[in-house]
């Protein structure tokens, strides 16, 4: 399918995660803790680690932050990614302390020898750099209304500071060039690849709230991961962080890009439905959520749950194991085969039940 035909890029190592170059597209959050509670930092990345985060990211506001950033980085698994502004002390700060990655602009952070003392430092630790440019910050695209003009204005003001970078004879270079509505953001995309090849971090920025921002980012990041682009994908939620790694995964997966351990198949009810199956798949949804262990599947988990003999025997029979209702009751499928009768009130335990069971290989 058009989709696996994905955009070749350059191989970048961020703290020990690959991008670029076909590497698995990496899922990628940022924390929201207040700036001076390290503690909270570390807890909310563990959280995100929890849920399947391979990067995150973080504010770093002022030197005090930085400071903190080895702290940190001790009782964490995944890379660090330093957010930095105007100020490039902070971003030396940062490199001191092995932050795993700097996402600034260079021409916002003074004059040459600032970017050239960055830059040195940035190379003798390894240590990538994103350049993400954001509509909402890019005073020559607040007035043009075209969305292909907007687009323009992005590229341009990234290809600015990849050549600033260049010009240093520095390559491990992301790219991010993000707007909060959706043809902008993709015809950014679609034309800085055609000028270079650095990997892509995907996002629709500003995207709004858990509901609005999972259907603006599915429908702008969809359009893209379709077309073979992205590397590392942010869904910007005006949420819980965790609730961002969680969608990116169901996006991904639904592209077949990426697993979550487990494909959830459901129909949408209608009058044939005798069981109250919106709650049991709800039910069944948030506790498989709290499963740490669906990593260990060697294969993503089809599991399906259905209201009627329509579709649901079908779906049911395709799935790793399924139920198939009737009325207040249905007909349990393993492996294509049926195995018994399981009353409604029985639904969730018995998918939760076979699910542990497949994790530990029974």
């Amino acid at each position: 399918m058009k989709y696996f035909n994905r955009n070749q890029t350059k191989k970048i190592n961020v703290g020990g995660v690959i991008i670029g170059g076909g590497s698995p597209i990496a899922v990628q959050s940022m924390i929201n803790t207040d700036k001076a509670d390290w503690k909270a930092a570390v807890k909310q990345i563990r959280e995100l680690q929890e849920a399947g985060c391979e990067i995150v990211r973080m504010s770093l506001p002022d030197l005090e932050t930085a400071q903190n950033v080895a702290r940190i980085k001790k009782q964490i698994k995944i890379p660090l990614v330093a957010d930095i502004h105007f100020d490039y002390r902070i971003a030396l700060e940062a490199i001191k302390q092995g932050i795993d990655k700097l996402r600034l602009n260079p021409g916002n952070i003074g004059g040459k020898e600032n970017v050239q003392a960055v830059v040195r430092e940035a190379k003798n630790a390894h240590i990538p750099i994103r350049i993400g440019v954001n509509a909402g910050s890019l005073k020559s695209a607040h007035t043009l209304k075209n969305n292909f003009a907007r687009a323009k204005e992005l590229v341009k003001a990234a290809m600015e500071h990849v050549k600033i970078l260049e010009d240093l004879s520095f390559k491990d270079i992301v790219v991010s060039l993000k707007a909060s509505d959706i043809a902008t953001t993709v015809e950014a995309y679609k034309l800085f690849a055609s000028k270079r090849n650095y990997p892509l971090h995907l996002g629709i920025t500003e995207a709004g709230s858990t509901f609005n921002g999972n259907i603006k980012s599915a429908a702008g990041l969809g359009i893209m991961l379709y077309d073979g682009f992205g590397d590392t994908i942010r869904v910007s939620l005006t949420a819980n962080p965790v609730e961002e790694v969680r969608s990116a995964y169901a996006l991904l997966q639904s592209l077949e890009l990426k697993s979550s351990g487990i494909e959830f198949i459901s129909c949408p009810t209608c009058s044939r439905c005798q069981i109250d199956l919106i709650k049991i798949v709800g039910q069944v949804e948030k506790e498989a959520a709290k499963i740490k262990d669906l990593k260990k599947l060697d294969k993503p988990l089809k599991v399906a749950m259905m209201g009627c003999i329509v579709n649901g025997p079908g779906e049911a029979k395709t799935a790793d194991f399924g139920l198939a209702g009737g009325k207040g009751e249905g007909v349990l499928f393993k492996d294509g085969k049926i195995l018994k009768k399981v009353k409604e009130k029985d639904w969730v335990k018995t998918i939760l039940s076979l699910i542990d069971m497949k994790i530990k290989g029974r």
